[in-house]
């Protein structure tokens, strides 16, 4: 069973995506709000790590949450449930309510060198912020690396640094 989120509302209708086939198109009419909508089967909207993008997370899928592919900017980014009028960087679609809606930070550095740093801090959020199962507490910062597990409530991402940055530290 498969899910999709009615973008007017934001409520999820179940289906069984085995009875369609790849690029088929299907419609949907939302239960609650009654907006017809199309989707696209077989059609990811999520976009690989790029060049010249700063690294990503991907969120595992679980009962809470579809897998995810989210870019990183430089500076500051914000990770948190995605929720209609919230501001956050990085919004992850997810109903799991151990997740804040503000959660966590991942901040990119560039230093002179074009070396890139990533640092993960929590957002004084309700369940914490995990790194390879580890708490991080209270105004705590560590570094994290390509393939770090970041366990946001109970929504686990999986870190990838940007190509370039891992190319450079392996040579």
């Amino acid at each position: 069973m498969k899910r999709v989120r009615c973008p007017k509302c934001d409520h999820y209708i179940m289906f069984d995506e085995t009875k369609y086939g790849e690029g088929q198109a299907l419609v949907f009419v939302c239960e609650k709000c009654r907006k017809e909508f199309r989707i696209r089967m077989g059609k990811s909207n999520a976009k690989p790590l790029r060049k010249e993008d700063f690294g990503n997370i991907v969120v595992v899928e679980n009962a809470f949450a579809p897998k995810q592919i989210l870019p990183l900017k430089e500076g500051d980014n914000l990770i948190g449930r995605r929720y209609r009028g919230m501001k956050v960087d990085v919004p992850v679609e997810s109903t799991d309510p151990s997740m804040d809606w503000r959660h966590c930070y991942i901040h990119v550095r560039k230093n002179a060198d074009g070396e890139i740093s990533y640092t993960l801090r929590d957002n004084d959020s309700a369940t914490g912020t995990f790194l390879m199962n580890e708490l991080i507490e209270g105004r705590d910062r560590r570094r994290i690396e390509d393939g770090a597990i970041l366990t946001l409530g109970a929504t686990t991402l999986i870190f990838h640094a940007a190509p370039d940055n891992i190319k450079s530290r392996k040579a």
